[in-house]
């Protein structure tokens, strides 16, 4: 999302250069969304990719649909509202696959819930984008436990990509990360280091002044401790980091090897929720 005009609005000189530099930090996943750029990220990324000379197979390509933006792409849309009719998705998935230069998306995510969601058609949908090869597995974004369980009467949902962090812990807790461990769904956290460096709140202070005492611990800067909190969750959480930096990407992949000790998970956790843990 960033690498765009909604953020660094990389040329292509430079989307390739990290491109290239995440795959020298053993990432290889890309994560992206019809959306994002008011529809236009995923071409830039896409034009740079056929001239990167990277093996379609040594990476995993992600997208979104479901989203309708009020913007310069869809003048026609009065109104921002999310769109699940078959037609329409199959449609937006056949998009990405053009702009992001590639036969297949290896997962395809809906974005955002909509009341108005059939279950039937998207199974529909579904069915027919895995059975021609043109997305390998199926998931969703920032659904609920009941909004998950009405699509899986007609398909199978192999993730789910939610806000989650030290400043955003309520799957911890209301049946979320318990539901999507029960049944085996892959757990994706947008926005993994929070709201920790972007807002002066008594919540993030605290936060930070715990982080400085545990950085000399571990040896790791702030936001590596974030991600290794992340992933000390026995869920298995796969952070989606939205640097642009190459350092913070580098952090980033070094953060799997952090062990965080299980009182000083919890307190982080305490310093998160200003309390003693119930």
């Amino acid at each position: 999302m960033t690498w765009g005009v909604w953020g660094k609005n990389f040329n292509e000189n430079q989307v390739i250069e990290t491109m290239h530099h995440c795959l020298e930090q053993g990432i290889t996943t890309f994560d992206h969304a019809d959306i994002y750029g008011d529809y236009t990220t995923e071409k830039m990324w896409g034009d740079a990719f056929a001239k990167a000379n990277i093996a379609r197979e040594n990476i995993q390509l992600i997208s979104k649909c479901g989203i309708q933006m009020l913007g310069k792409a869809r003048p026609e849309n009065r109104v921002k509202h999310y769109q699940y009719d078959k037609k329409y998705i199959i449609s937006s998935a056949e998009r990405s696959l053009k702009e992001l230069k590639t036969d297949y998306l290896d997962l395809f995510l809906l974005h955002r819930p909509s009341p108005l969601m059939n279950p039937s058609e998207i199974g529909e949908a579904v069915e027919y984008l895995i059975s021609s090869g043109k997305i390998k597995d199926f998931g969703v974004s920032n659904f609920t436990n009941s909004q998950i369980n009405l699509l899986q009467q007609d398909t199978a949902v192999s993730a789910n990509q939610i806000e989650i962090s030290l400043t955003a812990t309520n799957s911890l807790t209301d049946g979320t990360l318990d539901s999507l461990m029960s049944q085996e769904i892959t757990v994706m956290s947008w926005s993994p280091l929070g709201s920790v460096f972007k807002e002066d709140t008594d919540q993030n202070k605290r936060i930070v002044q715990k982080l400085s005492v545990l950085s000399e611990k571990y040896n790791a800067t702030q936001d590596q401790l974030l991600l290794a909190w992340l992933l000390k969750h026995p869920s298995k959480i796969y952070p989606v980091i939205g640097t642009t930096t190459k350092q913070r990407m580098t952090n980033a992949a070094k953060a799997q090897d952090i062990d965080l000790e299980l009182q000083d998970w919890f307190e982080l956790l305490e310093s998160s929720v200003g309390r003693r843990v119930a």
